[in-house]
């Protein structure tokens, strides 16, 4: 997966994220809004098939909310992987 920043100035980024869809967008703008300093977390496909997903993220410190929320969704796959295992 490929970010590409579009915008950045303090408190807030735009960016696209190359290689994905819903399916991710949805789980980090889900964990970016768990976050009590994040504003603003939301995405726009343009086209359900061509089009890639462009991110808005407004917080305090937009690159550390991003870190975060990476390290979240990487601890609850680990978590979900374990759990399916069990199975």
């Amino acid at each position: 997966m490929e970010l590409t920043v579009l915008e950045e100035k303090k408190g807030r980024i735009v960016f696209e994220l190359h290689d994905t869809d819903h399916t991710f967008c949805n789980a980090l703008k889900q964990v970016l809004w768990e976050d009590s300093d994040v504003r603003v977390s939301a995405y726009n496909i343009s086209h359900p098939l061509v089009g890639v997903p462009k991110f808005i993220l407004e917080s305090k410190d937009v690159r550390a909310a991003l870190k975060k929320a990476a390290k979240t969704l990487q601890k609850k796959n680990k978590e979900f992987l374990t759990a399916f295992k069990k199975l």
